[in-house]
């Protein structure tokens, strides 16, 4: 999977390079806590599975996705499915859980939250990733985009404590951010794709070197590429 952990930035992946960066370090950050049992909740093609496995504490690694989600790689299937309001296991079956980029596409968020909170043992953890600057995406199906005070209310409302949540990146990832999906995304000729992302390639090197996520303070007036923490039970 190294479109998303073993990432290069060129010319044709300005618009994903610092997203799927930012979502791996801030794995790779939290993964210290994983350990036992874990469920991957919307777990797609379930990129991050190997390394986990290979990386952390984790003995068993499941794989949920809703029912009606899009099939991204017919050779990867989840190894359960739901329907977005019940998930198929007992309370207190797992150590930890995490969801990339999932809560934005839940209508209702604290109803997966609390199923999340649900299957959890006692002193179990969860790691969840957001959005805040992209596109829309999966249409209709994309539904929010949290600020970090919204997020902690729903996480919180949801029974879990210990909540904490970070910015994958400040000023200078979003203007990188927002750059990356222009050129790659917006309407426009193939030459001029082309040519302006051979010439904002550097720039958008420059301006992710640039930040520091770790120097992000949830004040007024702060950009943020997206958002990321870990809550336990």
């Amino acid at each position: 999977m190294k479109d998303f952990i073993n990432i290069k930035l060129n010319s044709k992946n300005l618009d994903r390079y610092f997203i799927r960066t930012s979502i791996f370090k801030s794995l790779k950050e939290c993964s210290i806590h994983f350990k036992g049992d874990l469920l991957d909740i919307g777990c797609g093609k379930m990129p991050y599975k190997k390394f986990l496995l290979e990386n952390s504490e984790i003995k068993q690694y499941i794989g949920l996705d809703i029912e009606t989600a899009l099939n991204y790689d017919i050779q990867v299937k989840p190894d359960y499915s739901w329907d977005g309001r019940i998930m198929p296991f007992g309370d207190e079956s797992f150590d930890c859980a995490f969801g990339t980029e999932v809560l934005e596409h839940c209508p209702e968020p604290e109803v997966v939250l609390k199923e999340v909170f649900r299957v959890l043992k006692p002193g179990g953890v969860f790691f969840f990733t957001v959005p805040f600057l992209w596109n829309l995406h999966e249409v209709p199906n994309d539904e929010y985009r949290y600020t970090p005070f919204s997020l902690k209310r729903h996480i919180k409302n949801s029974g879990f404590h210990n909540i904490e949540i970070k910015a994958t990146g400040g000023w200078h990832a979003s203007m990188a951010q927002m750059l990356g999906l222009w050129v790659r995304r917006s309407a426009m000729s193939n030459f001029k794709r082309n040519l302006l992302s051979k010439f904002l390639k550097p720039v958008i090197k420059y301006l992710i070197n640039m930040d520091n996520s770790k120097n992000v303070i949830f004040k007024e007036g702060q950009m943020i590429t997206g958002l990321y923490g870990l809550a336990k039970k």
